[in-house]
């Protein structure tokens, strides 16, 4: 019996990435109902991934800059310039994993609370996923539906980077669907990459 309900607790935390669809911070997709804001291509030190067709799939990403975005930002009274660059966006069964590295190029850049959901989160939980061909978000995943949740992702409290300064972060998310190839991300104070391979 007790094996039997760890179990159905386990597969609830698992699957509650899509369970709450719709919700701030849920883990879930939601359908989106209008068009975002114009989209700016990311530049890519891999050229060949732009060659590729929509149906085939991604090359393995080892650490390698897959997309890269320069932005100004500022979060809590600190201004200055960041280069964001994702290293790893790869499906594993239900999931996809996203890792990137933000870099304050100058000026000083709040990680601190600048990529949560609110100003007392300390995380990168409002780092989203945007698949445009499906209209859906795909929010963090949390590690449970109660209000006492966590994201499955980086911790950023303390985090005020100087220039120079460098963070490396991750979140994960419920997978989008087998023949989705690549995927529009969207960082708080950075803004969108658009169709960065999944591998």
């Amino acid at each position: 019996m007790r094996k039997t309900i760890a179990l159905a607790v386990a597969a609830v935390a698992l699957s509650g990435c899509g369970m709450l669809p719709g919700q701030q911070g849920s883990g879930g997709e939601e359908q989106q109902q209008t068009q975002a804001a114009p989209e700016q291509k990311p530049t890519s030190k891999a050229p060949q991934e732009q060659g590729r067709q929509q149906g085939s799939s991604a090359p393995p990403q080892q650490n390698e800059v897959i997309a890269t975005r320069e932005a100004k930002v500022g979060a809590g009274g600190m201004y200055g310039k960041a280069r964001a660059e994702i290293t790893a966006l790869k499906r594993q069964g239900r999931t996809v994993s996203l890792n990137w590295t933000i870099t304050a190029t100058e000026g000083k850049v709040n990680m601190h609370n600048g990529m949560g959901s609110g100003p007392l989160n300390f995380t990168v939980s409002n780092v989203s996923l945007i698949d445009p061909v499906n209209a859906k978000r795909y929010r963090v995943a949390r590690n449970g539906t109660g209000s006492d949740s966590q994201c499955v992702c980086s911790g950023t409290q303390g985090q005020f980077l100087e220039s120079g300064q460098a963070s490396t972060l991750y979140a994960v998310f419920a997978a989008p669907p087998a023949d989705v190839t690549k995927i529009n991300v969207e960082m708080p104070m950075i803004g969108m990459f658009t169709d960065v391979p999944i591998s």
